[in-house]
């Protein structure tokens, strides 16, 4: 079986191993921020940065995939065009998450927020390599793992302040996108070679003369042939009909 496209998960334990009752510790759903890798874009997330934790479960899930599909026209044609499969947009997760300070009063509420905003900016450790990137995100419920990705979206409504004017109160929108894809091999010409085995051609290198022995010269001196180049100075004799050209010593 081919790996999950949007979650991965070990699957709900039978109900024999706990009875007519459900288990006594509710999981709670918690997004898991991690640092970006060097090239931003591919390879595997580094180290977890921090924890934002759901204080209610979210009530439901969206996930959209889209597959892109390509039909050249066809003018004369009664039926469409056959289409061709030019590749699939990145899964997206939309969810909410509902937050309530009203028991403590405080500002908690806002503490919170704020990181989810802080998933849409570069982190300080990507700020010092070649692609500054925003953290990589990833949505865990229990045994159930989405995609990594990349928060694209987030909107925050607060719906109820304190007598001071904090905000105790909020509902947070987020839209989560698939950001770990994998980079397609090249495909050669049809015809030309198979994949993955072409090997570019290497350019012909001149060797260097051998070094040659002046005549009339000791046989210990050996020296390099006098070059002739562009700025060799050729003349001709002013006799009439003159076609052999003479080397200018």
């Amino acid at each position: 079986m081919s790996s999950p496209v949007t979650f991965s998960s070990p699957g709900t334990p039978a109900a024999s191993t706990y009875g007519s009752t459900p288990p006594d510790k509710l999981m709670h759903a918690s997004l898991i921020v991690m640092e970006p890798p060097a090239s931003a874009t591919t390879g595997e997330p580094g180290a977890q940065i921090d924890e934002i934790k759901f204080q209610f479960n979210p009530k439901e899930l969206s996930l959209t995939k889209t597959a892109k599909w390509k039909r050249s026209d066809q003018r004369n044609a009664k039926k469409s065009a056959p289409p061709e499969f030019t590749g699939s947009d990145p899964a997206k997760l939309q969810l909410e998450m509902f937050l309530d300070g009203t028991e403590k009063m405080d500002d908690s509420v806002v503490k919170t927020v704020e990181k989810l905003f802080q998933c849409c900016v570069p982190t300080a450790k990507s700020n010092s390599n070649t692609k500054s990137s925003p953290p990589w995100v990833k949505f865990v419920w229990g045994g159930m793992h989405s995609f990594p990705g990349a928060i694209t979206t987030v909107t925050a409504k607060y719906t109820l302040f304190s007598s001071s004017g904090t905000p105790i109160r909020a509902l947070c929108t987020l839209t989560l996108e698939e950001i770990s894809g994998t980079t397609p091999a090249r495909t050669p010409p049809p015809g030309r070679w198979p994949a993955g085995t072409y090997t570019p051609p290497r350019l012909a290198t001149r060797s260097p003369r051998s070094p040659t022995r002046r005549t009339g010269t000791p046989s210990s001196g050996v020296t390099w042939p006098r070059p002739t180049t562009s700025t060799t100075r050729w003349r001709c004799g002013r006799a009439p009909g003159c076609s052999s050209p003479r080397l200018r010593t």
